[in-house]
């Protein structure tokens, strides 16, 4: 029976011993489930509910794990925890939760709850590592939620902090990621969800989670223009050097009754080499709880750089990002639930990595929040 441990460790168990060694990062060819581990519902460390997980990352010099929180400090203030877990080659036996780290703004201060100050109020997404700079970089959502009093503007936004939860600095967005009160710019809960360096960590690419207004419509049960975009920043500068046009599948379920809700869109992308991505790809349909997961390899190299591009609708990509299906989890027989984030971790003991998802359970008694070990093949 798996145990869920809350004391703090010094050093972890099992194949985790082979972590620190290094590799060279090649493309995944497919990806084999080991196991999944469901962390209890509203288990509490350190005063804080965990859920709501929307992001995963693993640092070799550490041995261990960060997942950022979308508590909108709602619950308590917006954080991040760090995480050890013990596994095989067979089973996930441990997860360890050892620091829970709130996020600061650059006053200092932790973030306010909506009722306090909703202008100040992040939706943290995505939360990546940085060995060579030690530093943290975590997005945000922002907010557009519009009606006849008091409507919410906040723009998303890419932080960059020191693992103390400390804000080192913000990017400057390129225009068509400002939030608006029409329908311009990106669609409320559609924007920063995925973030990934690329292997050198000279370049940070984000995605949005679904299409702008100007950039076509949401992803619909048949097939249709959904373009949505993934940027390519330059972590020395922050500026935004490249975009690109990735099309989305269709839903994968039709909702029940139908017209209800339905979504699919991209909850996080990961640098998987030879500049090409790992690009994850969420469905979910009213009248079915679990999620449609799809894994997909999608190769930069010969897409079109659409930065001057301002729409979509009135000007098609010609040369968009090519994907290719490496998993659907649907196929594998199991549950899954809102996954959210995925990361390359430690290798197993016959030399391949490891590939860890995580699911988001919305703080809902009726979800999981699951931890998924994958071993790549490459």
């Amino acid at each position: 029976m798996k145990q869920f441990i809350l004391i703090a460790f010094m050093a972890i168990v099992g194949s985790c011993g082979t972590a620190k060694k290094t590799m060279q990062l090649n493309p995944p060819t497919s990806l084999k489930l080991i196991d999944v581990y469901t962390i209890p519902h509203d288990f509490r460390f350190k005063e804080t509910t965990v859920g709501g997980l929307s992001g995963i990352d693993y640092d070799a010099g550490s041995n261990s794990f960060y997942t950022i929180s979308d508590d909108r400090s709602e619950r308590q203030p917006a954080r991040y925890y760090r995480i050890n877990i013990a596994y095989s080659e067979k089973r996930i036996d441990t997860v360890i939760f050892q620091e829970a780290i709130n996020l600061l703004q650059p006053n200092g201060k932790t973030y306010p709850a909506v009722k306090e100050n909703p202008s100040l109020t992040p939706d943290p997404e995505s939360i990546r590592y940085n060995p060579k700079t030690k530093e943290l970089v975590w997005t945000s959502e922002g907010e557009r939620l519009i009606n006849a009093k008091d409507s919410i503007i906040q723009d998303p936004a890419i932080y960059f902090i020191h693992p103390s939860g400390k804000h080192i600095r913000t990017f400057d967005l390129p225009s068509g990621l400002q939030m608006q009160k029409t329908e311009n710019g990106p669609r409320r809960n559609g924007v920063l969800e995925g973030a990934s360096f690329s292997p050198d960590y000279k370049k940070l690419y984000v995605s949005l989670e679904e299409p702008r207004y100007e950039d076509g419509p949401q992803a619909a049960a048949v097939a249709n223009d959904a373009w949505v975009r993934i940027y390519s920043f330059n972590t020395g500068n922050g500026k935004n050097e490249a975009q690109y046009a990735y099309k989305l599948d269709p839903v994968a379920y039709a909702p029940n009754p139908a017209g209800s809700f339905m979504v699919n869109g991209i909850p996080d992308i990961l640098s998987a080499g030879d500049n090409k991505l790992l690009v994850m790809e969420r469905s979910f349909s009213t009248g079915r709880l679990a999620c449609t997961i799809k894994i997909f390899l999608v190769d930069l190299n010969e897409a079109q750089d659409i930065k001057e591009i301002t729409s979509l609708i009135q000007q098609p990509v010609l040369k968009p990002l090519q994907k290719k299906l490496l998993l659907n989890l649907d196929e594998l027989g199991i549950y899954t639930d809102n996954v959210e984030g995925m990361s390359f971790g430690p290798t197993l003991p016959n030399g391949k990595r490891t590939l860890w998802m995580i699911a988001d359970n919305n703080f809902s008694p009726l979800e999981k929040t699951q931890l998924f070990l994958f071993e790549v093949n490459e």
